[in-house]
């Protein structure tokens, strides 16, 4: 399976679970935070996954990089609150292995796009 495809199934997955389960979702994350603030992540997650699953061509590879930079963004939230305490480290690090491993996967996946087109000439 392509790793793009495989970031937007799981981006759709934890986005339900988000939706459907906040506080365990909040918790598994370390966070008490509010159900409506993991409901918002939630629902972020339901559309990018649905929309990089629909796209194709330019649209696709956009919504990747917008997938990479969230994700980015998701890793180096998580590392400052690892650093200033807000975060635990055991979850704190996996969210951010997380993260990171989505951004690695959407590079993977848009190389591998890459590399699959065929120039005729």
């Amino acid at each position: 399976m392509n790793p793009v495809t495989s970031v937007a199934l799981g981006r759709i997955a934890i986005g339900v679970a988000s939706l459907a389960k906040p506080d365990l979702v909040a918790s598994t994350m370390g966070q008490t935070s509010s159900p409506l603030l993991t409901q918002w992540f939630g629902s972020r997650e339901i559309a990018l996954g649905a929309l990089t699953l629909v796209s194709s061509g330019g649209a696709r590879r956009n919504l990747v990089l917008v997938g990479m930079a969230v994700d980015g963004a998701d890793a180096a939230t998580a590392y400052a609150g690892v650093q200033s305490g807000a975060l635990p480290k055991q979850s704190g690090y996996g969210l951010v292995a997380v993260a990171t491993g989505a951004v690695v996967s959407g590079l993977l996946g848009l190389r591998v796009k890459r590399r699959t087109t065929v120039t005729v000439e």
